[in-house]
């Protein structure tokens, strides 16, 4: 999933992650959320230029998922979803809200994910994120006509 995540984000991404996954894999997914929200929000700097704000309806086949995202500076995530399932395989999907929380509390965004319909959980995941990665995409360019100002009447996005 997160090489879905960094593909259709555009995000160059070589992770190494050591952690007790002999137990669970929630404290390591949960560092890997935090290490790329922390990533993310250095990466952004002050928000100079950027959209700020961005969404998408992604569809993966049968699921169909909406993302929407502000570069806030104030970290907020809203999770809609309703899996018929939670694991595939070893994959437990409760992992992705877990990554999740960790990314925008740390990349210090706003996320809204509606998983809208679907009934295979690997598409639902799938259209999850490629979602929030296109849209964190959006959400980041450049405005050119803008390039040079803080997307905030505040005169400050990121502190």
């Amino acid at each position: 999933m997160l090489q879905l995540f960094m593909a259709h984000g555009l995000f160059d991404l070589e992770l190494k992650a050591l952690g007790d996954i002999e137990v669970d894999f929630h404290h390591t997914v949960e560092d890997i959320g935090i290490c790329l929200g922390q990533a993310y929000r250095k990466a952004i700097d002050d928000g100079k230029g950027i959209y700020r704000y961005a969404s998408n309806l992604i569809p993966m086949d049968e699921a169909l998922c909406y993302i929407a995202i502000d570069i806030s500076g104030r970290p907020y995530f809203e999770w809609n979803r309703t899996f018929l399932e939670s694991k595939k395989a070893v994959f437990d999907a409760e992992m992705v809200e877990v990554f999740l929380q960790a990314f925008v509390d740390n990349a210090k965004i706003t996320l809204h994910v509606e998983m809208l319909r679907g009934t295979n959980l690997h598409h639902m995941l799938e259209a999850c994120f490629k979602g929030i990665g296109i849209t964190l995409d959006n959400a980041s360019s450049i405005d050119e006509r803008k390039k040079n100002d803080i997307p905030s009447t505040k005169g400050i996005l990121l502190e």
